[in-house]
């Protein structure tokens, strides 16, 4: 079985949305003569690197990131790819690309991974991104998963109706995605999310299989 890490290794160089808190590591204990053991802390916005988003980020009463059931978060998914000329991701595009309708988890990858954003050393907010129509277009054909490589599912500039529509009608969003060395094609997702109670948004270490 061939295995890809597609989750963003945490450190504190990463980048993170605009005045978030990001991640910050530092040393509570070190080994030397006072002390026989190595323990550190992690301080983190819990929507940095790879995360999910349950309805609860942009919906009052929706639900947190531990009431969402595994099963949605292992399974067949389709990696679609796009060429760096692609800006925003519209109805239009998606419906090109997503010929077997079957397919109910998505992950975009998107011209983010060709500039390689991730390794840079700053927020960069000309990401690509989906607009909220296309927002509307996965709702309509019930996918029940959609993920990306960066940041944010909506671009930088945009309201938040994108993440409105897709955390109103439950669909469940993967941020911040590694798919550089990802063929588009299909896989089977292993994502599986920290149990935290009460939060709505959560770090994942997430796996492609083939």
């Amino acid at each position: 079985m061939n295995i890809i890490d597609i989750s963003i290794p945490l450190n504190s160089k990463l980048p993170t949305w605009p005045d978030g808190y990001g991640l910050k590591i530092s040393k509570l204990l070190e080994i030397n003569e006072n002390s026989e053991v190595n323990v550190s802390r992690l301080d983190l916005d819990v929507h940095c690197g790879t995360h999910i988003d349950s309805p609860l980020h942009f919906v009052k009463d929706g639900k947190t990131t531990n009431e969402i059931n595994l099963d949605r978060l292992i399974g067949e998914v389709l990696v679609v790819e796009f060429g760096e000329e692609i800006s925003i991701i519209t109805p239009e595009i998606l419906e090109a690309k997503l010929i077997d309708k079957n397919v109910k988890r998505i992950l975009l990858k998107t011209s983010n991974s060709h500039k390689k954003l991730w390794d840079l050393d700053r927020f960069d907010k000309d990401f690509c991104a989906i607009s909220s129509e296309a927002a509307n277009w996965l709702y309509e054909n019930n996918i029940d998963l959609i993920g990306i490589d960066y940041c944010s599912i909506q671009k930088f500039y945009d309201t938040n109706d994108t993440h409105k529509i897709l955390q109103k009608n439950n669909i469940i969003i993967l941020e911040g995605l590694d798919l550089r060395n990802v063929q588009e094609g299909l896989y089977n997702l292993i994502c599986l999310p920290l149990s935290v109670e009460g939060i709505e948004g959560v770090p994942v270490r997430a796996i492609l299989t083939r």
